[in-house]
């Protein structure tokens, strides 16, 4: 943590370097020095590109948003109206009208496993990625921060990004897991009680501010003298660098700063209309505030995450549904299929639709893959409530951008939608489509020092159209 003390306080060295996470993203001089040096090499394998994970904790039903079966069995079949889509013969669930119109535009998954059926992580963290959080293997080879601008590589966005009016919330699961690498490759979060307001408290007056930057960057001066000869002081220069980008507004935190949006762009991204307090209190997650947390947010943390790419970041996951919001068994804790769909599927198609047309609007659309998917899918049978229980042979998947062929529906399910009818897809097809829409796993391979890990999951089988 960086505190900025009285400026007759002279700052440690380990304040000054553990300024990490918030810009220098725990980089030290040694880090500096080898990304340096291994720069050339790996500006050849690292793409220009960035991914953005939506994960729909809880688990989305299949048959209530991209793959509906209205036909099937009436114990089976979608519990809400199908409409049809720009593709022929496609169809998808009501709630979905805005994605309806765009079906030409994204890949439909229909045949993905995640062969899991429990309330976890995957395929963030679990056995198809090496029980590693997938961003952090994209962070072990690029590092933590953009050296130019401070920037995170990877950031985690929940609610509190661009809200303080949501209930506190996590995933179920961490989201931070490092495996093999160690915690300073731990994704990056912004918002309150994130690592933003935990790992720098400048809480300064407007008399103060001037004196104890100076006095920050006096420190640094201090700490560069106390520098051995063996070509540091170039990288320590990096740090100061970065220490004025941090205390003058650097680049995470104009990306960060929803106020610099265009007004008309970030209206078309808002969701606080699909916010209906109190509408869904009969279950628990309704009067602890979940739902409306992700209604109201879902858009804004869409366009953050668009902001976060343009600055170079390479990896935003997105968990507007913390606490499991896409869960919908129809008990004392979860909604039914029908008021479920109600209560997060519009805010979802809306957000997730003006993503789509402003990043066509910015000609982005390769440079960017957009992920939606849960930690499983739904029972093809109706429990007795209305609800849908956890299910391991079927969940949704949505891409788009980054090379994916436009109006592409992957795969078949079967009459019953709950098990792949062709072409089954799992996590480790998802891992290694991201690892090479990052890295080009060829080059990367020439790279020393690149973990085993990171080439192993990129070397699986890729999703193709």
């Amino acid at each position: 943590m960086l505190t900025i003390n009285d400026a007759s306080t002279r700052l440690s060295r380990r304040k000054l370097l553990s300024v990490g996470s918030l810009s220098l993203g725990g980089m030290s001089l040694a880090s500096l020095m080898g990304l340096k040096a291994e720069a050339a090499t790996l500006s050849e394998a690292v793409r220009n590109k960035s991914v953005i994970f939506l994960f729909q904790q809880g688990g989305p039903s299949q048959f209530e948003t991209f793959d509906p079966k209205p036909e099937a069995d009436e114990s089976v079949r979608t519990v809400c109206d199908v409409i049809p889509t720009s593709l022929p013969g496609v169809h998808l669930a009501e709630h979905l009208p805005r994605l309806a119109r765009l079906a030409h535009k994204f890949t439909n998954v229909r045949s993905f496993q995640t062969l899991n059926a429990d309330h976890n992580i995957q395929p963030m963290v679990g056995p198809h990625s090496l029980q590693t959080s997938v961003p952090v293997h994209y962070t072990r080879v690029v590092g933590t921060t953009r050296p130019k601008t401070g920037v995170p590589t990877s950031t985690i966005l929940y609610p509190q990004a661009v809200s303080e009016e949501v209930p506190n919330g996590r995933a179920r699961g961490n989201l931070l897991e490092t495996g093999p690498y160690g915690m300073g490759f731990a994704p990056f979060i912004p918002g309150k009680d994130g690592q933003l307001q935990q790992d720098m408290e400048l809480s300064l007056s407007k008399e103060r501010f001037f004196e104890d930057r100076r006095t920050l960057l006096s420190g640094l001066d201090n700490l560069k003298r106390d520098a051995d000869a063996s070509g540091q002081f170039e990288a320590l220069d990096e740090i100061q660098k970065q220490a004025y980008e941090i205390l003058l507004g650097g680049g995470v935190t104009r990306a960060l700063d929803l106020s610099l949006e265009d007004p008309a762009v970030l209206a078309r991204y808002d969701t606080s209309e699909y916010v209906t307090k109190g509408a869904w209190n009969k279950v628990k997650r309704g009067r602890a505030g979940f739902y409306s947390a992700n209604a109201g947010s879902i858009g804004k943390l869409l366009c953050l995450a668009r902001r976060l790419c343009e600055a170079g970041c390479g990896f935003v996951t997105i968990h507007a549904s913390y606490d499991g919001v896409w869960d919908m068994h129809a008990d004392a804790g979860n909604l039914n299929l029908i008021d479920g769909m109600k209560a997060i599927g519009w805010s979802f198609d809306h957000a997730v639709s003006a993503f789509i047309e402003d990043i066509e609007s910015r000609g982005m659309q390769d440079d960017i893959l957009l992920i939606c998917c849960g930690e499983m899918g739904r029972t093809p049978r109706i429990n007795k409530n209305g609800g849908r229980n956890h299910w391991a042979n079927l969940a949704p998947l949505f891409l788009y951008g980054s090379g994916f062929e436009q109006g592409a529906v992957i795969g078949r399910s079967d009459k019953e939608g709950g098990e792949p009818a062709d072409n089954p897809l799992h996590p480790g097809h998802l891992i290694s489509t991201i690892m090479n829409t990052l890295f080009d796993i060829g080059e990367l391979r020439l790279v020393s020092g690149i973990p085993s890990q990171v080439l192993e999951l990129g070397q699986q089988a890729q999703i193709e159209v």
